[in-house]
C-alpha cells in the first residue's frame, strides 16, 4: 500500500479482542494503513485458530479471514508482566479494541474509561453482546444467539418454517461496522480537541439499527413483521421466484417498473387489473401475483428472463452461488479479490477492502500472523529484553 493509499497510516492499533466483531473492525484499520499489533494468549491465541475445517496450514480460514496485516504477540494479559506490556503498548497507541465479557476480570483490569483516563488520548472501543446496561449486559452472546435476541431470527425463513439465522455472522459484523464508525468518529474528534474516548458498541444494540423500518412499521401498527422467505413486507413483486434451471430475485420498487414486467411477461392483463395498479393494492395480494409470475418464470432459463427482463428497465439477478460470483466478471471488475504470500500456504486469497481513495483500493500488506510472530520486534520497539521478567515501569512525561 502506497502511503497515499494509507489515510490510517501512522495511526497505532491493539487489538485485545478475539473471535469476529473485533478483528474485523482492526482488520479494516489495518488495510487504510494502520498498524495494528493483535495480542493472544499464549495458550493457543485467538480461538478462531481452530474454527474448522476447512484450514490453510495451521489455522482455520475463519481466522485467516479477518486477521491480516497484523502483528502477533503472545501474552497472558491476567499476570503482572503482560499487564505491563499492554500499558507500554497502551502509551504508544491511538486506538484500543477489546470485546471482554461484562464483568469478567480482564475487563476489570482493562476498563474502557479507565484506560482512556490513564492514556487521554487513547480510542477505546468497547464490543459486547448486549450493552454496558440492562438485565442482560452481564450474559455471553455469540453472533447466533443475539441474531435470536434481538428480532433477526423471527423474521428470516419461510412462513411457515421455522426461524433461520441469517447466512452471514449479521450480529457480529454488524457490530463491527458500528464500532468502526465509531473509531472513526472518535479519532475526528480527537484531531478537534486533543482528548480520546470511550466507544463502546454491542450486537444487540447494532441489531436494532438494522431493525430500520421494520421498527418504524412495528411502531405504527403494532404488529409483528410476519416471516416472508425472501420476500419483502413493502413491496410486491419482489423476491426471488423460481425459474427452468434456478432462482430469480425481481425488484419492483416502483409502479412504472410492474408495468415493464408486465410487459415483458406479455401479461397485460395483470397490467390493466386495477387491483394491482399501485404497489399499495399489491401487497395485500401478494399470494395471487406470487402465483402468477411463478407460473410464468418457471418456464425459461435464468438467462432468457435476465436478458428480457433487463430490456424492459425490471431490476432483476440471478441468486448466484459463492463460486459463481468469484468467476463474475464484475467480482473481477472491482478487484475485489486479492492475494497474499503466507509462509506456510503460498498464495492466500482474501475479500480486498471494500473502499477505494481516489479510485484506488488498499492492497493487503501482509498475510495474518503466526501466533507470537512478531514478538521480538514489537518488545525491541518497546525497550524490553526479557518479557517474562518483571519490567522497570517507565517515567512518564
Amino acid at each position: 500500500m502506497t502511503a497515499a493509499r494509507a489515510p490510517l497510516a501512522g495511526i497505532r492499533v491493539l487489538d485485545l479482542s478475539k473471535i469476529l466483531a473485533g478483528p474485523y473492525v482492526s482488520q479494516a484499520l489495518s488495510d487504510m494503513g494502520a498498524d495494528v499489533i493483535k495480542i493472544e494468549h499464549p495458550d493457543g491465541g485467538d480461538p478462531t485458530r481452530r474454527w474448522g475445517p476447512p484450514f490453510r496450514g495451521p489455522d482455520a480460514t475463519y481466522h485467516l479471514a479477518v486477521n491480516r496485516n497484523k502483528r502477533s504477540l503472545a501474552l497472558d494479559l491476567g499476570t503482572e508482566t503482560g499487564q505491563e506490556v499492554v500499558h507500554r503498548l497502551l502509551d504508544r497507541s491511538d486506538v484500543v479494541l477489546d470485546n471482554f465479557r461484562p464483568g469478567s476480570s480482564l475487563a476489570r483490569t482493562f476498563h474502557g474509561p479507565d484506560l482512556v483516563q490513564r492514556h487521554p488520548r487513547l480510542v477505546a472501543l468497547h464490543i459486547s453482546a448486549y450493552g454496558e446496561t440492562g438485565p442482560l449486559r452481564d450474559e455471553p452472546g455469540y453472533d447466533m444467539v443475539v441474531q435470536a435476541a434481538a428480532g433477526l431470527m423471527s423474521l428470516t425463513g419461510d412462513p411457515d418454517g421455522p426461524p433461520v439465522k441469517a447466512g452471514f455472522a449479521f450480529g457480529d459484523l454488524g457490530a463491527a461496522m458500528w464500532g468502526l464508525s465509531g473509531v472513526l468518529a472518535a479519532l475526528v474528534e480527537r484531531e478537534r480537541t486533543g482528548r480520546g474516548a470511550y466507544v463502546a458498541t454491542s450486537l444487540y444494540e447494532s441489531q436494532l439499527a438494522f431493525h430500520a423500518s421494520f421498527a418504524t412499521g412495528y411502531f405504527a401498527t403494532g404488529e409483528n413483521p410476519p416471516r416472508l422467505g425472501s420476500g419483502h413486507p413493502s413491496l410486491v413483486p419482489y423476491q426471488a421466484y423460481p425459474t427452468a434451471d434456478g432462482y430469480l430475485v425481481v425488484a419492483i420498487g416502483n409502479d412504472a417498473q410492474w408495468r415493464g414486467l408486465c410487459t415483458a411477461l406479455h401479461r397485460h392483463d395483470l397490467a390493466a387489473d386495477p387491483r394491482y395498479a399501485t404497489n399499495a393494492d399489491r401487497v395485500p395480494r401478494r399470494a395471487e401475483i406470487n402465483h402468477a409470475l411463478t407460473a410464468e418464470l418457471r418456464g425459461r432459463t435464468n438467462a432468457h428472463w435476465l436478458a428480457l427482463l433487463k430490456e424492459h428497465a425490471v431490476p432483476v439477478a440471478p441468486v448466484r452461488s459463492l463460486a459463481e460470483v468469484y468467476d463474475c466478471p464484475q467480482t473481477a471488475a472491482l478487484g475485489m479479490i486479492e492475494e497474499v504470500d503466507h509462509p506456510d500456504v503460498g498464495t492466500l486469497e482474501q475479500i480486498a477492502l471494500p473502499l477505494t481513495f481516489d479510485g484506488e483500493r488498499p492492497a493487503p500488506r501482509s498475510a495474518p500472523p503466526a501466533l507470537d510472530q512478531h514478538r521480538a520486534e514489537i518488545l525491541a520497539e518497546l525497550g524490553v529484553g526479557d518479557p517474562n521478567q518483571p519490567l522497570r515501569r517507565r517515567s512518564r512525561s
